[in-house]
């Protein structure tokens, strides 16, 4: 039975290819960053309602995230399919976030087809602003989630990865302010705001020997100045601190703090800073459905590299990791043949539109809708625990 019910499901994803991938090129051509994604969100929605599942968007108070329902009307078993399609600043869809979005519609689509001969419940929820927001942590909080039985989504990257491991992640927004002054005539009564990142990325610098391997920090100033011959009297920047667990994240958090606390007293300015979001949990796995994701992925053709230089992408941050603390959960990785191009640049969003990346939005659809078959059937072996 379980096979019948995967070829349905596989044509019914089939029977939509062209509307995924015109879905997945639109959204690639008309980027929109965190919380402002308007179109794309409507775009989404819309292949969602064509296909027959209600929607309600905006959702729970965000007005670019959506939610969409088709299957059984009383379910014993409901799942989640996460749709992203925010962009990053300067960049595009870098990140892939076009074929994450067609690829959870797909997977709806399918399940769809053969949802109520196993009384499930299919929903897609349209996901904002994960580049930074956490607009998975606000449906998460807002009892978006309350109920799921597995939730699952695939990420492009290099290379296929079943077994991510985002680590858990803070964004910081941080400023110095100083005081002006002519940079000639009078810098003995200039406060130098740029100096103080200067200082602070240097102790960053020399911090690194002292924290754990696996925990990065970095960042951007956004402004430091407009005119060389005046003493910057503000600077402002955006900083991530990552680790392996949101406990190690808060002790490493003090540390780097101590950096711009210091750039401020050494210089004079005066800091501030703020969270742009809610802190990333690092990812747990369901282990029973991620074993059911790399079957089906591999009998779709798809071969697993964890090993290669291209896997390290997994060890990105996500605030599904968030969701699978709460919720069982997956979110594998597949591959854009790409390497060594690598996510996050310019050239990276130009791998996912073509041929290759329609494959692999086609395949994580058909793969994630079979392993939500798998779970469905097999519900006694399901391992997660919160």
């Amino acid at each position: 039975m379980t096979n019948t019910l995967k070829r349905r499901a596989q044509q019914a994803v089939m029977a939509q290819r062209h509307a995924l991938v015109e879905l997945s090129r639109e959204l690639h051509a008309d980027p929109e960053l965190g919380w402002a994604e308007y179109r794309s969100s409507e775009r989404v929605s819309d292949v969602l309602k064509h296909a027959g599942f209600s929607v309600v968007r905006p959702y729970l108070g965000l007005e670019t995230a959506f939610h969409a329902k088709a299957g059984a009307k009383a379910p014993s078993m409901r799942i989640g399919l996460m749709a992203e399609y925010d962009a990053l600043p300067g960049l595009g869809h870098a990140c892939g976030h076009n074929l994450i979005a067609a690829s959870s519609v797909g997977a709806a689509i399918g399940l769809a087809q053969v949802a109520e001969e196993l009384n499930i419940g299919v929903e897609v929820f349209g996901t904002p602003a994960e580049e930074g927001g956490g607009g998975k942590i606000d449906l998460l909080e807002r009892g978006a989630f309350d109920g799921l039985d597995l939730a699952m989504m695939v990420h492009p990257g290099p290379v296929d990865v079943a077994r991510a491991s985002p680590l858990a992640v803070a964004h910081w927004a941080v400023q110095f302010t100083g005081k002006a002054a002519h940079a000639a005539s009078f810098p003995t009564e200039g406060i130098n705001a740029a100096d103080a990142f200067t200082i602070a990325q240097v102790a960053i610098g020399l911090l690194r020997q002292h924290l754990p391997t696996t925990s990065r920090v970095h960042g951007v100033v956004l402004d430091a100045g407009t005119a060389p011959n005046s003493i910057p009297a503000f600077a402002r920047g955006r900083w991530y601190v990552r680790a392996q667990t949101l406990e190690e994240l808060h002790e490493i958090e003090k540390r780097v703090l101590a950096c711009f606390e210091a750039a401020a007293l050494a210089t004079g300015c005066s800091f501030d800073w703020e969270l742009e979001s809610k802190p990333y949990a690092e990812f747990h796995h369901d282990e029973q459905a991620l074993e059911f994701y790399s079957r089906n992925a591999e009998s779709l053709g798809r071969v697993f590299q964890p090993d290669s230089p291209g896997a390290e992408m997994a060890a990105a941050s996500t605030d599904m990791g968030n969701v699978s603390h709460i919720v069982p959960s997956i979110h594998p990785y597949i591959g854009l043949d790409s390497f060594p191009v690598l996510n996050h640049q310019q050239e990276f969003a130009d791998h996912t539109i073509g041929p290759t990346a329609e494959k692999a939005l086609l395949d994580g659809a058909i793969a994630l809708a079979w392993t939500a078959l798998d779970v469905a059937t097999h519900r006694n072996l399901c391992t997660f625990s919160p």
